[in-house]
């Protein structure tokens, strides 16, 4: 931690009288005062929950801090220590946490929206050194050994960051600015890096199983030894027998309107649906797309009963008020999916026949399922990590 010499203790009183303050400050009432937690020692200590936003935490010491749902949002937490800290699901948007370390941190879901993770020093006025700096046990800016599995980074400045060992797992990092970050060994599987600028980063052993890269900037990076099985890059517009994608989904609805009296129907297995340029509503029941790629698309309130997406990529796709009754989505990713308002429930084919909606195997962490209707769905080892699922019904779900 930073040299005892540079950290004040804070009694509990004194710390309660701080966050009133701050609470009122923040509701524009009188005798507000933004929190000023700089130099304090606040190792261990429970904040779970607390609006620390726009507060001021420099050089202040949270290791192995309780800090689940804290606002951090545009908190200066420059040069703070926050290794081990429990941080899942705190807003750190716009945060300035130049040197700050994070070494073993949980950051689970947290959102880091163009924070700033950047290298920091902190130098203090010595009567004998003349200037000395605040060290940590480590290196300060490092995110080695951190979890931020499922973590919004979008945006955000690491230039040069220390990430070994670092848990990315399907965290989005669209857009962030990673050049030059030392990446050995991270797992980096499933994460969306679109956008991001990874010039000259080092990636040595790093896993990116299914990493999404459109968009990024690779020149001088090192991938030696890194797994790079299944990452999507740029999508291309598909086409089939000279027909474009678009037009054969089309036929496949005009197919479904009319009961097979026009239109056609097309195996779609195993496609690339990303450069459709508009697949919200559209008509996919009965769809034959196992192992297909919809990727992050817009699919509100379409229409996929009785479809077979088994083994198909979902993640971050929009499915807000999507009907998928009586949907194959045995072994589907659909991490980070939305799915508010759903319909997963059965497809009745009859008065007494029915499709249950079959979800074995599937990955749904992180996904909002608020709202959603998975009445008797099969729901085998379905991965429900983190899920969002307020006004849910599961009622007889085969979940067991």
């Amino acid at each position: 931690m930073p040299s005892a010499v540079t950290l004040q203790t804070l009694d509990a009183a004194a710390l309660r009288h701080t966050l009133d303050l701050h609470q009122r400050y923040k509701a524009c009432q009188a005798g507000g005062q933004v929190a000023n937690l700089s130099y304090i020692d606040l190792t261990g200590m429970n904040l779970e929950g607390v609006d620390l936003s726009d507060a001021i935490l420099t050089g202040a010491c949270l290791y192995d801090a309780v800090l689940r749902d804290v606002n951090f949002m545009r908190a200066n937490l420059y040069g703070a220590d926050l290794r081990n800290a429990d941080l899942r699901f705190a807003n750190l948007d716009r945060s300035d946490l130049r040197g700050a370390c994070l070494r073993g941190a949980n950051l689970t879901g947290a959102s880091l929206i163009r924070c700033d993770l950047r290298e920091g020093q902190i130098a203090f006025k010595d009567d004998k050194a003349g200037l000395r700096l605040m060290k940590h046990q480590v290196r300060p800016g490092e995110l080695d050994y951190a979890i931020l599995s499922g973590a919004d980074l979008t945006g955000a400045r690491m230039n040069g960051a220390l990430a070994v060992s670092t848990d990315f797992r399907d965290a989005n990092l669209s857009g962030a600015v990673l050049s030059h970050a030392k990446l050995r060994k991270a797992s980096l599987d499933g994460a969306n890096l679109s956008g991001a600028n990874l010039s000259a980063a080092d990636l040595t052993g790093a896993s990116l199983r299914n990493a999404v890269m459109s968009g990024a900037n690779t020149a001088g990076y090192n991938i030696s030894e890194a797994d790079l099985s299944g990452v999507l890059t740029t999508p291309v517009a598909v086409y089939i027998d000279n027909e474009p994608l678009d037009a054969l989904i089309s036929e496949h609805e005009l197919w479904c309107v009319t009961s097979g009296a026009q239109g056609s129907t097309t195996r779609f297995a195993g496609l690339d649906f990303r450069a459709v340029a508009d697949m919200k509503k559209r008509n996919l029941t009965a769809v034959d797309a196992q192992g297909a790629v919809f990727y992050g698309l817009d699919m509100t309130g379409a229409q996929l009963q009785g479809a077979n997406l088994s083994g198909a990529d979902l993640r971050r796709c929009d499915l807000s008020h999507a009907d998928l009754r009586g949907a194959r989505l045995m072994r589907t990713r659909m991490q980070h999916c939305n799915l508010t308002a759903a319909k997963l429930g059965p497809l009745m084919l009859g008065v007494d026949k029915m499709l249950r909606t079959d979800l074995t195997g599937a990955n749904l962490s992180h996904a909002d399922l608020s709202c959603a209707d998975f009445t008797r769905a099969k729901m085998m080892e379905t991965v429900l990590d983190y899920v969002r699922d307020d006004g849910c019904n599961f009622s007889l779900a085969e979940r067991e």
